[in-house]
């Protein structure tokens, strides 16, 4: 018998990750690990200091989120939420090429107007947040090390920073980076992996533009560049090359990720999306995945399983009135007083009869449509819509025009109501294209994009939408099959060995759930960011526990006082 155990997790359901079917157990840690599993284990093992029964409720792995952009936020806060609220334990940031490592104190400005560009994260936030103790990437995973979390994260090195550390000005004019600028990013990158680095992440999608519209440093930098920097992952086990494109040239972009797979033996990760101006494109990115991994290279698209959409509201970064005159005039209110000056008749009248400024690139294709608009009416948020809830079909069936309406719509619940606009992954309201996506043995679940879009989107949840709406609510996916996506196959991805299932002596970090009663709840604006800035959370119901490394962080949705979380290096993962 050993010594008393620290938790026992008695009578749950386990699911353990690996896609076998669940069964009934009790599981015994001690020393933030996995002891044993087995029946009847208090009789065998002796006690513990903590007893939870799971009786009736299922008991999985805690879920891997390989797509947030936590890359400031980790450096002012511990609890990682919107993220960590939704039973993930693990999470990967730097990704899209963006960050804050390696930064020289010149370039500081560069990277906030970069990231607020890219990712909506306020440059009042970061620049009041950001402690900037660091200017090489070893010195930046130092002061992440040094901190605590609700959660373990990991970092991929971004490529945005990397050329602006090599090249300065000539990377933010996006000129072609010479073979000595290649030889210092190649050593960057290898110092990076060096000290623990998980890959390198790049972006080549003209939706990503700093915070004064330009295009991204590394928009368009060549395919020799891409692989260079690719290439110096050979030797680093485990690392990841990550990229989202728009694959214009679809076999030219994709041949990247084949090269740097092939030549390094490391994995290749990318986002694949339906998009209505390409409704193809999925498919035909999913057929190269699977003839590369066929070849013997390891590729992996990244899903997300809901729609891709955000959500507009007076509060919101978007939505079609933002950059009318009258609007913009009132953003220096604070929060009440601007709503109540929304809500005045002159006001209205003259923001509705102006005409845009200098419209957001989604506003620009997506701000007239209001038929794939969707005002959420009802509390519980509703990501699969049909076509009567456009907001159009409301407008019309009020006999008012569709802005009109949407404005007036938008004033209600105090100037907090939500409209939300599927962009992606969602033609025809159809699911389809998600189901396939998420099917593919070659696809993982991601693009949460925790800590970013803080203003647009709040996807983290889309963790709990897999287990509410495509397991319990329409039988899509067997319990076992989307804990199995959730969890065991993007820790894989990163050869996070050490998690992932449930298993004798990997880390306990697990969730306790209440299926029946598991439910995303709405999301809300906070303004809790440095310098008071805002942004969407979202919590759930139903997480009884959430266990990371033995220790309860979230009990019925609440954190706990404990923070267990460190910063997994690619060397120790």
């Amino acid at each position: 018998m050993m010594s008393q155990l620290d938790v026992l997790i008695r009578n749950g359901q386990l699911v353990d990750g690996t896609g076998a079917p669940a069964y009934v157990a009790d599981i015994a840690i001690k020393d933030g690990r996995i002891a044993a599993i087995g029946s009847d284990l208090e009789t065998s093992l002796g006690g513990a200091c903590q007893t939870i029964d799971a009786a009736g409720l299922i008991v999985t792995p805690g879920f891997v989120d390989v797509h947030t952009h936590f890359d400031g936020q980790a450096t002012w806060d511990e609890r990682l939420w919107p993220t960590s609220q939704q039973g993930v334990t693990t999470a990967v940031m730097g990704n899209c090429g963006v960050g804050f490592a390696p930064c020289r104190p010149e370039d500081r400005n560069t990277l906030i107007a970069l990231m607020e560009g890219v990712e909506d994260i306020p440059d009042t936030a970061l620049h009041e947040g950001l402690p900037w103790t660091w200017e090489s990437f070893p010195q930046y995973l130092q002061a992440l090390s040094e901190r605590r979390y609700d959660i373990d994260i990991a970092a991929l090195l971004p490529h945005g920073p990397l050329r602006v550390y090599a090249m300065g000005e000539r990377a933010v004019r996006r000129e072609q980076a010479t073979e000595q600028d290649l030889q210092a990013m190649q050593e960057l990158v290898r110092q990076g992996l060096e000290a623990g680095a998980v890959g390198l992440s790049t972006s080549r999608t003209m939706a990503h533009r700093s915070k004064s519209g330009d295009f991204t440093p590394m928009y368009q930098a060549v395919s020799e560049e891409l692989l260079a920097l690719g290439l110096s992952l050979k030797n680093y086990p485990n690392s990841v090359f990550q990229m989202i494109s728009d694959f214009d040239h679809t076999e030219d972009e994709f041949n990247i990720l084949r090269r740097v797979s092939q030549d390094t033996g490391c994995a290749s990760t990318l986002t694949v999306l339906q998009y209505l101006h390409r409704p193809q494109l999925h498919r035909e990115l999913l057929g190269h995945i699977e003839q590369a991994n066929a070849q013997g290279q390891r590729i992996m698209g990244q899903v997300l399983n809901r729609p891709v959409g955000v959500l507009m509201g007076f509060e919101c970064s978007l939505n079609p009135f933002s950059c009318k005159p009258s609007y913009e005039a009132l953003a220096h209110l604070p929060p009440a007083e601007r709503i109540a000056a929304l809500a005045q008749p002159a006001t209205r009248s003259a923001i509705l009869s102006e005409k845009d400024g200098k419209p957001h690139l989604f506003m620009e294709y997506f701000g007239q449509n209001f038929a794939a608009m969707y005002p959420w009416i009802d509390e519980q948020p509703n990501y699969l819509p049909q076509p009567c809830d456009s907001l159009q079909a409301m407008a019309d069936a009020a006999g008012v025009p569709p802005l009109e309406w949407m404005y007036d719509f938008m004033l209600g619940q105090g100037g907090q109501a939500l409209v939300y606009l599927p962009m992606a992954n969602y033609l025809g309201n159809d699911s389809t294209a998600l189901h396939e996506l998420l099917r593919h043995p070659h696809t993982v679940p991601a693009l949460g994009d925790g800590g970013a879009h803080v203003g647009t989107i709040c996807d983290g949840s889309a963790t709990t939408f897999l287990l509410t709406e495509w397991v319990r609510d329409r039988g899509a996916f067997t319990m076992e099959a989307a804990v199995q996506l959730l969890t065991q196959r993007p820790a894989s991805l990163y050869g996070f060995h050490d998690r992932g299932v449930l298993e004798v002596g990997k880390l306990a970090d697990i969730n306790i759930i209440d299926l029946a009663q598991l439910k995303i709840l709405p999301p809300h604006i906070v303004r809790d960011l440095p310098a008071g800035g805002k942004r969407f959370l979202q919590g759930a119901e139903g997480y009884r526990y959430t266990l990371k490394s033995g220790q309860i962080t979230y009990q019925d949705g609440r954190s706990t006082d404990a923070l267990p979380g460190r910063l997994v290096r690619r060397h120790q993962a």
